[in-house]
């Protein structure tokens, strides 16, 4: 799942492949002259809740939430990076950040709604509301969870208050989203001049090692450390975010995010991460097996993950599909290419846990459509989903999912996770290196023991 210009970098795989028409049918919105003039004009999204204008210039970015509308107030015209691309479709316009992207669709308006215009204060009583109606009309399976957004509403409005201030809106809010488990589900907010965030999705593990004394970089220096030291001979690259090694007839690859591998780079550049991959691939030929942990993979960028898997394909395959909640129905097909650089194509276990979530999980359901790969450790977090970003002029921003994935065989993997076909314990209670004693039984696995 990739973070719509995120809260933060960890968050997201695989964006769906175009639908229909090959990617070079796409063209850049920006180019050297004027926006194209099919272009130009008001368009509103299918799910997502986005109206967009193009004037000659470029876009602007509007938000809808039931009867509300307010332009984006981020700096920048396409802060979450979907409008790069576009081309037509039938009378419907298709828009995309990568020419293997997401495609969203948008159909015509004749002008933007009046309320996008209208100029009011962002009262307690206003925020409240476009929270609501946006998670009514995104939040992917909604009654699948036993979430009754009418009920909620009428809780939360009732603990705002008849006088409702800051603090009350906060406490409103999460009456609204109380009992949410959702690792993309987030909220800030300011209260008295103080900034408040909250999210409503760790695993248990994290929730224990922040909990603990170190919290939980203490827990991740340890999972380094132990790491390290283990007679597998890892050595770490593309600034600590990839650790891999090769000890005799197996091969061991590590990647706990989807990104920042340069910090000379963007965090999406990929010149390191492939030098990276193409050093580690080349030393895992001839290995019996190879080792691709995932398990603390927080998420990054969909095409870093893509470009990853690509590495163990062995063909172009379809690995799953997504479809945005509140549009058209229509889902997106998501593949994998075969990399045109060193792949291994022998036997891969990849290992998962409860922390692997977003990219990472959206990987997995790459790795596992490829018939070299098993995966064994723990379900993943369930959060596969691009985190869709809804700031607010008044200094306020949530976050959620909005879209529903599938993964290869059709079952739905959003809020369930992503089961492993070999069970292993990897971060359980009460042992700090459970991690090392679950790359020690697979390699009592591969080993034949």
């Amino acid at each position: 799942m990739r973070v719509l210009a995120g809260l933060t970098l960890i968050a997201g795989l695989l964006h769906a492949a175009p639908i229909a028409a090959a990617p070079a049918d796409f063209r850049p919105i920006i180019e050297t002259g004027p926006i194209a003039r099919p272009l130009q004009g008001v368009w509103k999204s299918r799910g997502y809740g986005w109206a967009v204008r193009f004037d000659a210039d470029g876009p602007s970015l509007y938000h809808l939430a039931g009867e509300d509308c307010w332009r984006d107030p981020r700096a920048e015209a396409d802060p979450d990076g979907v409008l790069k691309l576009w081309r037509p479709m039938g009378a419907a316009l298709e828009t995309a950040g990568e020419a293997d992207g997401t495609v969203y669709r948008f159909d015509r308006l004749k002008a933007l709604p009046e309320a996008c215009s209208e100029v009011r204060p962002w009262t307690p009583r206003r925020t409240l509301a476009v929270v609501a109606d946006t998670f009514e009309a995104s939040y992917p399976l909604s009654r699948e969870r036993g979430l009754d957004w009418p009920a909620r509403r009428a809780a939360a409005v009732a603990a705002l208050g008849e006088a409702p201030d800051e603090a009350a809106l906060w406490r409103a809010l999460g009456v609204l989203l109380r009992g949410m488990n959702d690792a993309h589900v987030a909220l800030d907010g300011i209260v008295g001049g103080q900034p408040r965030t909250q999210r409503f999705g760790e695993a248990e593990a994290l929730m224990r090692a922040k909990a603990a004394p170190g919290g939980e970089a203490a827990w991740a220096r340890a999972w380094r450390a132990d790491l390290l030291a283990a007679p597998l001979g890892v050595r770490e690259a593309a600034g600590g975010r990839i650790l891999w090694a090769r000890k005799g007839k197996v091969g061991y690859l590590a990647v706990t995010a989807m990104g920042g591998f340069d910090p000379r780079s963007g965090d999406d550049d990929l010149a390191l991460l492939e030098a990276t991959l193409d050093e580690a691939v080349t030393a895992f030929s001839g290995a019996e097996a190879v080792i691709v942990d995932v398990s603390d993979n927080r998420g990054g960028y969909d095409v870093i993950a893509r470009r990853i898997a690509a590495r163990f394909a062995d063909r172009r395959r379809e690995v799953g599909s997504k479809v945005a909640v509140g549009g058209d129905g229509v889902a997106q097909p998501l593949f994998i290419t075969p990399s045109d650089r060193p792949r291994y194509l022998g036997p891969v276990w990849l290992l998962t846990s409860q922390v692997t979530v977003s990219a990472g999980e959206t990987f997995t359901l790459s790795m596992r459509a490829l018939p070299n790969v098993r995966q064994a450790g723990e379900t993943t977090r369930g959060a596969l989903s691009d985190q869709l970003q809804k700031p607010l002029p008044n200094g306020w921003r949530f976050a959620l999912p909005a879209e529903v994935h599938r993964d290869a065989q059709g079952r739905v993997a959003e809020g369930e996770g992503v089961a492993p076909q070999v069970a292993l314990p990897v971060f359980p209670p009460g042992d700090p290196h459970g991690h090392l004693r679950a790359l020690d039984r697979l390699l009592i696995l591969i080993d034949g023991r």
